[in-house]
């Protein structure tokens, strides 16, 4: 009986040492799109993402290749492109793009325009570990807090139309009876889910900001071989969809800003989608006819193509 009371106990001290792992993440709630909506992809492009704090910053620090940075950039790049809401641009290795391209013996890169940038910057970020110990138990817990900081611009204003910042967190924790149980040492894993953690609160606004404003795109050509507009497949456009065409407002200086703003554009007419080419985001390309009105072929840079909304 004494041995099956043994047996029983010590099953009962195994039990009780555990490792827990805690992340405290909001996932973006994303509403789900109805398959017959269209969604007009917007091109976007990570400037940068810098580490504004003094973690990892030793004697050797390296700014263009800071591991935080850098993790911040492939979460939120990840985080974006599974909404497949927006065409992702490259720029954070754009020199490496390029270098490869020379190698290659094609220095001809076409360089895309994003309609927005986004900004960012790591603006805090900790570990501890707490640890309790008592007569026979033993527990330790590893915690990782950061806080990102996000600016959008829109890259045809240069306005900043969306700024926020949150904060992630993440632990684990371990405990061991009688000297029972898993010890758990250095988590490196905890910086990339607090990191994530905190992007996840911003996602979902970034998306709604970028979204909120119509889709845009511009003239290329209008001769006797066809009018030719930006944009194709890739982007959700199809034979058919119909899009208005707006002469843009003047420019004028905002006397308490100092600087430039383009005042309300004027609707002069209408478009539909004859034919879409091209195979990717770089050499797109769709032609149109007018259904609505007409513009002056010598000044297309003065017109720009608007998502009826």
């Amino acid at each position: 009986m004494k041995k099956i009371l043994f047996g029983l106990t010590i099953c009962l001290i195994a039990i009780s040492c555990t490792t827990q792992q805690k992340v405290v993440q909001v996932e973006p709630q994303v509403q789900e799109i109805k398959k017959e909506e269209q969604v007009l992809k917007r091109k976007v492009a990570i400037a940068r993402f810098s580490n504004e704090t003094q973690y990892a910053k030793g004697v050797f620090y390296d700014k263009e290749n800071d591991p935080i940075g850098k993790q911040a950039v492939d979460i939120l790049s990840t985080k974006l492109a599974a909404s497949d809401k927006f065409i992702l641009l490259e720029r954070q290795d754009m020199d490496k793009i390029e270098e490869e391209l020379k190698l290659a013996g094609n220095e001809g890169l076409q360089k895309v325009g994003a309609d927005y940038l986004i900004i960012g910057s790591v603006t805090e970020f900790g570990r501890k570990n707490v640890g309790d110990v008592n007569a026979f138990s033993r527990t330790k817990t590893q915690t990782v807090q950061a806080g990102v900081s996000i600016r959008l611009v829109d890259v045809s204003t240069g306005q900043i139309i969306y700024s926020e910042e949150a904060k992630g967190e993440a632990e684990t924790t371990n405990q061991t009876v009688m000297g029972l149980g898993e010890r758990t040492d250095y988590d490196a894993t905890l910086s990339d889910k607090a990191i994530s953690a905190a992007i996840s609160k911003l996602v979902e606004n970034i998306i709604n900001n970028c979204m909120e404003k119509p889709w845009k795109s511009y003239f290329l050509t209008y001769d006797e071989n066809g009018i030719i507009i930006s944009g194709g497949a890739s982007q959700g456009l199809k034979v058919g969809d119909i899009f208005q065409v707006v002469e843009k407002g003047k420019s004028v200086k905002n006397p308490q800003t100092g600087m430039m703003m383009e005042l309300p554009g004027k609707v002069v007419g209408k478009v539909k989608i004859d034919y879409s080419g091209g195979d990717n985001p770089q050499n797109e390309f769709s032609m149109v006819s007018f259904t609505e009105g007409e513009i002056d072929k010598q000044n297309l840079s003065n017109y720009y193509i608007k998502e009826i909304k």
